[in-house]
């Protein structure tokens, strides 16, 4: 969607402020509207109506961001960026802030430039045009995708015994980067038996074994765009209980992923493999929801969640990732990224395999 499509969601708001501050609060919105390939623009900040956008950058951005094709005007101090602001917007009362991203410092700061000003939260509007991709969001999101599934087997044919997390998670960055990745759309997750019971685990040094689990969470980021996947397999001969949970959540993700579609609500998706799962002796062992957007964040959108009324739209892109997780023991978790579509779904990550590899 483009940014008119923001302004119909935000009709009460004359324009649209969006602010980025440093390297820990940039506004994702930024790159949406502007599109801009490459760059970090932090400091900088974009004025927007529903005909034109304008990006106020410092001269350190002046480069990148003229390739927008928006108009672009440089400030060179804090002083000449605080005149830009308030010359910007002198004709208008009502501005939208996306509040959402905004730190709480910028927002003081805007008060005290710009005092005279309504304000009026948009981010509930620049969430609901961002929720449907674009054709040219859907092709970076692919190739985001894309580049997540080439990366994978070289991982495996690497692993040996004694390798740590933390150097597996170095071969998925460093394949990733290989196949074209900008780098890592979140921090990898390698987590080796009992440590992939635990969903967000971060690697560490726990060495490789033979019968170990081995689950893997990575995503490329790639021109601004992320994909998210999880593979799960087993170094070595898998355990009997290691075979049941993988078939067990094999067979959740795919009984769900059958109701992917337009006009589904995603609650009765993330019930559908609940009840799969909670059907088995690992009832209960399924803690987290099913799925969530994707896009220019990495958890762009709510999605798939027994708790969350989600009606699916035609060109949401959205993840499928059930799990069961046996504290002490192992955790298994498959991952997909899916587009919706009308009468189905895309799956554009490479699919898991029915049985569980072993390598």
């Amino acid at each position: 969607m483009s940014v008119k499509d923001i302004f119909d969601f935000a009709r009460e708001s004359e324009v649209i402020l969006i602010i980025n501050g440093g390297e820990g609060a940039l506004d994702k919105t930024f790159r949406y509207i502007s599109k801009a390939h490459g760059g970090v623009f932090e400091g900088s900040f974009m004025i927007s109506t529903p005909d034109k956008s304008t990006i106020y950058t410092s001269i350190l951005e002046e480069e990148t961001a003229k390739t927008t094709g928006l108009d672009v005007k440089v400030f060179r101090s804090r002083k000449n960026y605080e005149e830009m602001l308030k010359e910007s917007l002198k004709n208008y009362n009502t501005v939208g802030l996306n509040y959402s991203a905004l730190t709480l410092e910028n927002y003081k700061n805007l008060l005290r430039i710009i005092p005279d000003k309504d304000f009026v939260d948009v981010s509930i509007s620049i969430h609901e045009a961002r929720i449907i991709k674009e054709e040219y969001e859907l092709k970076l999101l692919r190739e985001a995708a894309k580049i997540a599934g080439d990366s994978i087997d070289p991982v495996y044919e690497k692993l040996k015994q004694g390798m740590t997390e933390k150097e597996v998670a170095a071969s998925v960055v460093y394949e990733m980067m290989k196949n074209g990745a900008d780098g890592p759309s979140f921090s990898t997750i390698v987590a080796f038996g009992e440590n992939a019971s635990q969903p967000h685990y971060s690697p560490g040094n726990r060495k490789l074994k033979s019968g170990d689990c081995v689950l893997i969470d990575y995503g490329a980021l790639y021109d601004g765009y992320c994909s998210d996947v999880t593979r799960t397999v087993s170094f070595g001969k898998a355990s009997e209980e290691l075979k049941e949970v993988y078939e067990t959540v094999f067979k959740a993700q795919a009984e769900a992923m059958k109701l992917i579609e337009e006009g589904t609500n995603g609650k009765d998706v993330d019930i559908k493999a609940r009840t799969v799962i909670d059907s088995t002796k690992y009832k209960g062992r399924f803690i987290h929801s099913l799925g969530h957007g994707i896009g220019l964040e990495v958890h762009d959108h709510s999605a798939l969640s027994q708790n969350l009324d989600f009606p699916l739209k035609s060109n949401m892109a959205i993840t499928n990732e059930p799990g069961i997780y046996l504290p002490g023991k192992l955790g298994v978790r498959i991952e997909d990224d899916v587009i919706v579509k009308k009468g189905g779904h895309e799956v554009i990550s490479h699919g898991a395999t029915k049985e569980l590899r072993e390598i």
